[in-house]
């Protein structure tokens, strides 16, 4: 059984192969400043700095080059959208393709630092003098068929189809700034309805051109907006059923009538658990990463207990604490637990919660791998 076949199996909640191992998109992949020593651990050769490839500019995570793929024993393979309307300020600051402005001071990380939209009293005005972006842009999928095309004709890896950047929330945040958008809904709900429905068909529009060039090819497709933080939600649950899940439902069921053999991953950082059964309900079909630092997911057996037949599970292994300060020995046994508790049953992917940092040995991503692919075949016997 190949490993498509094999995904369509874990979607079914059988326990069929083996769990399968992802790594390299959006929030899987690696910083730019620990990728040398990554490869250096994994043997593989050094790569010039112009040959090392950024996938997020934002985060400044690599795109994976295929022999570390391969290394690694990754199930995968991710389409990456072109990032369209991208304006370089300076050196150090660009502005995304929506216009909000980010900065960096050291090369690390881009930090938002303009939200454009704030300076405007009412959101109505916002939205009629913003120039917004193009959604059929071509660049937005300059080159992607043909990659698509060759993977699936050519191996059996799962193609995962990554997320145009950015999602419906998390780009109204950025546009009028988090504080300033989580005031709106309150006091004006009505104008922040309407800038949620433009953003979204935005969206919508851009998942239209981006599926009708390589939806035929994928398996999977990759959704963010991040909904939680360590220790809560964002926002009530009141709050997200009014004013996000709705177009998230939108958004979802649009790419799955343009596509309905897509599975969707969602992915959400942070304590999200009271959000599932809503997940579930608009249509997502993978949560990821399944962040394991935060208390209410700590008990993977008990979530697995009781959604794992509904919605599959896809991440569980700590960037935060494990994969930084364990020893080989406790990295074993994080995979191995993990792999119990969530692949009973199917349904379960695993790989990183989030991206590989400088913080994280490439040691221990060495022996969380080897781990992975020491148990990860059914039946477990462990």
């Amino acid at each position: 059984m190949n490993r498509r076949e094999i995904f369509e199996q874990t979607m079914q909640f059988k326990e069929v192969g083996k769990v399968l191992v992802d790594q390299g998109k959006q929030v899987t992949s690696i910083h730019k400043w620990c990728y040398p020593k990554i490869r250096e651990a994994m043997g593989l050769p050094a790569l010039p700095e112009d040959q090392i490839r950024i996938l997020d500019r934002m985060s400044q995570c690599v795109v994976s080059d295929e022999d570390l793929l391969e290394a690694w024993g990754i199930d995968f393979r991710w389409i990456i959208p072109n990032w369209t309307n991208i304006r370089e300020v300076d050196e150090k600051s660009y502005r995304n393709t929506f216009g909000s402005l980010f900065k960096t001071e050291d090369g690390d990380y881009y930090a938002l630092t303009e939200s454009p939209m704030k300076a405007y009293e009412e959101i109505e005005d916002a939205l009629a003098e913003w120039e917004w972006p193009n959604p059929s842009d071509p660049y937005l999928v300059e080159g992607l068929r043909e990659q698509a095309k060759a993977l699936y004709e050519n191996t059996d890896y799962i193609i995962g189809l990554d997320g145009i950047k950015g999602g419906v929330l998390q780009t109204c945040l950025e546009l009028r700034g988090y504080e300033q958008f989580f005031m709106d809904i309150i006091i004006d709900p009505e104008g922040s309805h309407a800038l949620l429905e433009k953003v979204t068909q935005l969206y919508m529009d851009m998942y239209t051109v981006y599926l009708n060039e390589v939806g035929e090819y994928g398996q999977i497709l990759y959704l963010t907006d991040d909904l939680g933080a360590q220790n809560s939600m964002l926002m009530s649950l009141n709050h997200f059923r009014e004013f996000v899940k709705p177009y998230e439902a939108r958004l979802i069921k649009h790419i799955k009538s343009l596509a309905p053999h897509i599975r969707i991953s969602f992915h959400t950082d942070g304590s999200v658990l009271p959000l599932i059964e809503d997940l579930i309900e608009i249509g997502v079909d993978i949560l990821n990463p399944v962040q394991t630092s935060v208390d209410e997911l700590k008990d993977t057996q008990a979530l697995n207990a009781k959604y794992g037949d509904r919605i599959a599970f896809h991440g569980a292994m700590d960037v935060q604490n494990v994969l930084i300060n364990s020893t080989p020995e406790e990295i074993e046994e994080e995979v191995k637990k993990r792999l119990k508790d969530l692949g009973t049953g199917g349904g379960f992917i695993i790989s990183t919660c989030h991206n590989i940092n400088r913080d994280i040995p490439p040691e221990n991503l060495k022996r969380m791998f080897e781990a992975i692919h020491k148990y990860q075949n059914y039946p477990f016997s462990f």
